[in-house]
């Protein structure tokens, strides 16, 4: 019977009643019957925190390639397909090796319980093994004690980013216990890379280093980065790097490249990784701004941006980022899950958006309904509507406001559709 990675995605969803289920056993067992893939990786850099992760390593990844490295990436959610989350040596897994690999691993698996993320990330690890590379970077799921990344015993480097309430129902009600779990990825001698914290989340981190002998880095301690004049500077014990602003663009994005900044200086790289690190970088659905595509072309003279953010920490970023940009009319394509704190995250985009458009995302049983989003916009302050969908949206704005600029935005999951939907 003929395969591909989609069906074989689709039987693997059925191996455990449960979406998530913190636990490294299944994972033990799998990588055992594998033959231990994650001893044989290139050097790894692991990544955990609950904002900035994606972005961080994306900054990590092209100071790297600028510098003439191969390097493995593994991130998640995917977007629009799931190969985007394996990418090895720089590019972006083949249909015909992510079918094999998987393939390979659902038969050493059998029809044992294993969750749906865990299987999938044996499948980048083996497939990582398997292929040539300078550097690893693996970046967390879920908190980090318990993910399914959390298998190398000796990383070459660990980063935090900066820690918020979000997953309370599996990493814990508090920033405390939340960043207990992130720090869970703290190894012995491994060097850590501590983002911008609160005093409490800091507390914990620190406390979990000295427990294990990890030796940490961190923000506003040992690295400092700062916005001066339209530049970004970063000092640390090696001196200053006057730098462009990153291609990011928000100052989340600056505390992001100090982090990668950072980890690459830790790492030996040069002052030309640092500037590759801020100025090629790529991460999707990070307030990009769609340049083409069938979504655009509806648009009109509208600028459209994507965000996938969607707790009240992004909010704030889009908030800030959106403030940096010339003045226009602002409007908002909202669609979230029903596990988000929707009030958090609009609260700082109040006083900035004109009209919010609220979609339901499909094919998600999580989502919050188009009218649920726009009562939660109401209470929150905003004129808010009912969008059939984000097409819909995009139309109506277009005709009332041509000048307008539109952000779709509130969940990873609806980006993923807009991506596809205008590919």
């Amino acid at each position: 019977m003929s395969q591909n990675s989609d069906i074989i995605l689709e039987r693997l969803m059925s191996l455990h009643p449960k979406i998530i289920d913190l636990t490294l056993d299944r994972m033990w067992r799998l990588l055992a019957a594998l033959d231990n893939p994650q001893n044989r990786l290139p050097p790894v850099i692991h990544i955990a925190g609950t904002n900035g992760k994606g972005s961080t390593q994306a900054m990590i990844r092209a100071g790297l390639e600028g510098a003439g490295k191969l390097v493995h990436a593994y991130t998640s959610p995917h977007l629009a397909r799931f190969h985007e989350r394996i990418v090895l040596a720089g590019q972006i897994i083949s249909e015909p090796y992510l079918t094999e690999i998987l393939a390979e691993c659902e038969a050493a698996n059998g029809d044992t319980s294993i969750t749906y993320f865990e299987i999938t990330t044996c499948a980048a690890i083996l497939a990582f093994s398997r292929t040539a590379a300078d550097y690893t970077l693996l970046e967390v799921g879920l908190g980090g004690r318990l993910d399914a990344t959390n298998i190398v015993d000796t990383p070459r480097l660990c980063v935090i980013t900066p820690v918020s309430i979000d997953h309370t129902g599996y990493l814990g009600e508090t920033i405390e216990e939340i960043a207990g779990e992130k720090a869970g990825i703290l190894k012995r001698g491994v060097p850590c890379i501590v983002g911008p914290q609160t005093d409490a989340a800091l507390e914990v981190i620190e406390a979990e280093a000295h427990k294990v002998g990890a030796r940490l880095l961190v923000h506003g301690q040992d690295w400092h980065v700062w916005e001066e004049n339209g530049r970004l500077v970063f000092q640390d014990e090696n001196g200053l790097l006057d730098l462009p602003l990153p291609a990011l663009i928000g100052a989340h994005q600056v505390q992001n490249a100090g982090a990668a900044i950072a980890a690459l200086r830790v790492l030996g790289a040069d002052d030309v990784a640092c500037e590759a690190a801020v100025s090629n970088a790529v991460w999707p659905a990070r307030m990009q701004k769609l340049k083409s595509g069938p979504l655009v072309t509806a648009a009109g003279k509208a600028e459209l941006w994507l965000d996938g953010g969607h707790n009240p920490a992004a909010g704030l970023a889009i908030a800030e980022a959106l403030g940096r940009l010339p003045k226009r009319p602002l409007f908002i394509i909202c669609g979230m899950l029903n596990t988000k704190d929707i009030g958090g995250y609009l609260a700082p985009l109040v006083p900035l958006v004109d009209r919010l458009f609220a979609v339901s995302i499909k094919g998600e049983t999580a989502t919050l309904t188009a009218e649920q989003t726009a009562k939660a916009a109401q209470a929150a302050g905003m004129d808010a509507v009912i969008a059939k969908d984000v097409l819909w949206a995009i139309l109506q704005i277009e005709s009332s406001t041509p000048n307008a600029r539109i952000l779709i935005c509130g969940s990873l999951f609806l980006a993923g559709h807009v991506l596809r939907e205008n590919q």
